[in-house]
């Protein structure tokens, strides 16, 4: 699922001992947790929350050159609350001093050569290392960005490059937003807390370019925008989570979450939606699909086993899918939690005609998710 922060207590530990002596006292309120009823409010809720302590915009997406060549992308900005806001700042501490860390995560999947380039930066909000605005669709992290105008369906610009590869694309909405679960809130879990704020653009048209192993090219598309914040999403028997974002060729979109227990069971709040042609979104419970793994990959770094390939049935939808990755190792083994990203073809799991395109998130897979 990729609505839930990537990055283990070890990362977080790690920053937060650059940020504590600096001065910061919290104030007097806990942090938000995510709670039904919840109205969405754009253009507003496109923007930072900073009252949550977590929150992640997060791009997947489909690409195109001029030659034919087709390419995956990820590119997703973490903002991680250190105090509880609103947070007020001892008079005359260092300029060093922090209240929010950022991390973000850009992939590129190139298909056709069977290459997979990952990087990963983290920042402090302190000397503008990291930042992400509460008026506007404004996020940074270490010179990548996300920026959008002030709109229900915002025109936004994406930017990062590392090592000789990059992206600078631009996403226009073609649907409105799309709560994801009853009430404002997507559970996670039979807890209180266990849950979040989450909605999703699922159909964006993309353009811009694309530069991979220093070779730059124009590129067009489709992408996939989550927007999620919260405070307390997990429970602790739960290890990890799979997700899946679908976007079919007759203009339907599913998306689907299962969490993955200890005990080896399926979270019963996992859920999920599909979105008509028109925009209309319908709750899927956990009842309403199933989800079969059809084989499985080993990565050669982590050795962590992964199912890969699945057979996906959803209510509503008429054909089974058949989800095929379009390289076996799209694994991001990064400084926070490891786990695979990839983009996926999407099959009649009868006839093997095409159906779409998604992408697919694994997590907990090699080591549990710690929070």
């Amino acid at each position: 699922m990729n609505n839930l922060p990537r990055i283990l207590r070890s990362a977080i530990a790690t920053l937060a001992l650059f940020a504590m002596p600096f001065g910061i006292a919290s104030g007097a309120q806990p942090w938000r947790i995510a709670r039904a009823p919840y109205r969405f409010t754009f253009p507003r809720d496109h923007d930072a929350h900073d009252a949550y302590r977590t929150e992640w915009w997060y791009f997947t997406g489909h690409l195109r050159d001029s030659e034919g060549r087709r390419y995956g992308f990820e590119l997703t900005f973490f903002r991680i609350g250190l105090r509880p806001y609103p947070y007020r700042v001892e008079p005359g501490v260092s300029a060093w001093r922090a209240a929010q860390l950022y991390s973000a995560h850009f992939a590129i999947t190139d298909i056709r050569d069977k290459r997979f380039f990952y990087a990963e930066t983290l920042a402090r909000d302190a000397l503008g290392q990291g930042y992400a605005s509460q008026r506007r669709l404004l996020v940074r992290v270490n010179g990548w960005s996300l920026r959008g105008n002030s709109a229900i369906e915002p025109r936004m610009r994406l930017h990062a490059a590392a090592r000789g590869n990059a992206i600078d694309l631009r996403v226009v909405p073609e649907k409105p937003p799309v709560v994801e679960g009853p009430g404002g809130i997507s559970r996670k879990g039979a807890c209180a807390s266990c849950a979040s704020h989450y909605y999703s653009l699922t159909r964006l048209r993309a353009s811009g370019t694309l530069k991979i192993a220093g070779r730059r090219v124009a590129v067009r598309g489709v992408a996939w925008m989550d927007h999620e914040y919260g405070s307390d999403e997990l429970s602790p028997g739960q290890v990890g989570w799979d997700w899946f974002s679908i976007q079919l060729d007759d203009r339907r979109e599913i998306m689907l979450y299962r969490l993955r227990e200890k005990n080896g069971a399926t979270t019963p709040q996992s859920s999920g939606t599909i979105v008509a042609q028109n925009g209309r979104p319908t709750y899927l419970a956990l009842r309403d699909f199933h989800i079969t793994a059809t084989g499985t990959w080993r990565s050669p770094r982590t050795h962590a086993l992964y199912p890969s390939g699945w057979i996906v049935r959803v209510a509503g939808i008429a054909e089974p899918l058949r989800l095929v990755p379009v390289l076996d190792d799209q694994e991001l083994a990064s400084a926070g939690t490891t786990y695979w990203e990839g983009a996926v073809r999407v099959l009649n799991a009868r006839t093997g005609r095409r159906l779409g395109r998604g992408y697919v998130e694994l997590t907990g897979y090699a080591g549990a998710i710690s929070l």
